[in-house]
C-alpha cells in the first residue's frame, strides 16, 4: 500500500479512463467574489411613511451574465438583483434593492457545449447565499425587516431565457421579409 492509502489501482485506472473515453471530472475554483454594484433607495423613510398601514409586497427580478476574461479557464459571472417593496394597500413604492454581485471562477474540463448553462446554472448557485446576505443586511440596514430572499431556480430561469430567445428569434423570422 502506498502513502496515501492508495494501492496503485488509481494509476492504473487513469489510462483506462482515457481509453474508455470518460470525460476527467470538472474542476471548478472560485478566485474572487465582488459587490459590482449596491444601491438602496429607502423612499418610505424619504417621504416619511408610518410603518402602521404598511403592507409590502416584494417583487424580485433576477438576470444573470457571464463573460471568458482574458485569463484561460476564468470566467466571471454576474448575477443581477433587482427587489421593489410596494405598499399593497396604496401602490406606494417602500423600497428599492439593487444588487450586481460577481464571481471569478476557474473551470477546467466542461465540455464547451455545456459551458454556457454551467456558467448560469451552477455559478450563480455557489454565489447566491452571497448577495442573499448581502441584500438581507441592505434592507434590515435601511430599517426593514431584513428581506431573506427564496432559493432562486437557476435551472428554470435559464429554461425561460432560452424559451425567450427562441420566440424571439421565431418572431424576427416572421416578420423577416422573404428572400425568393
Amino acid at each position: 500500500m502506498t502513502e496515501n492509502g492508495n494501492n496503485g489501482a488509481g494509476a492504473a485506472a487513469q489510462p483506462q479512463q482515457a481509453q474508455t473515453g470518460q470525460n476527467p471530472q470538472v474542476k471548478m475554483r472560485v478566485l474572487s467574489q465582488f459587490v459590482k454594484d449596491l444601491s438602496f433607495e429607502n423612499i418610505a423613510a424619504q417621504k416619511a411613511i408610518s410603518g402602521a398601514n404598511v403592507q409590502p409586497d416584494i417583487k424580485v427580478q433576477v438576470s444573470l451574465d457571464a463573460r471568458k476574461r482574458d485569463t484561460e479557464n476564468q470566467y466571471e459571472v454576474t448575477t443581477k438583483y433587482k427587489v421593489e417593496s410596494k405598499n399593497k394597500s396604496d401602490d406606494s413604492v417602500l423600497f428599492v434593492v439593487e444588487l450586481d454581485y460577481a464571481g471569478v471562477f476557474h473551470i477546467e474540463n466542461v465540455p464547451q457545449e455545456q459551458m454556457h448553462p454551467f456558467l448560469l446554472i451552477e455559478c450563480p448557485r455557489i454565489l447566491f447565499p452571497f448577495a442573499r446576505r448581502i441584500i438581507s443586511d441592505a434592507t434590515r440596514d435601511g430599517g426593514y425587516p431584513p428581506l431573506n430572499l427564496d432559493n432562486v431556480d437557476f435551472l428554470a430561469l435559464y429554461r425561460q431565457e432560452l424559451q425567450r430567445q427562441a420566440a424571439l428569434r421565431a418572431q424576427q423570422g416572421e416578420e423577416a421579409p422573404a428572400t425568393n
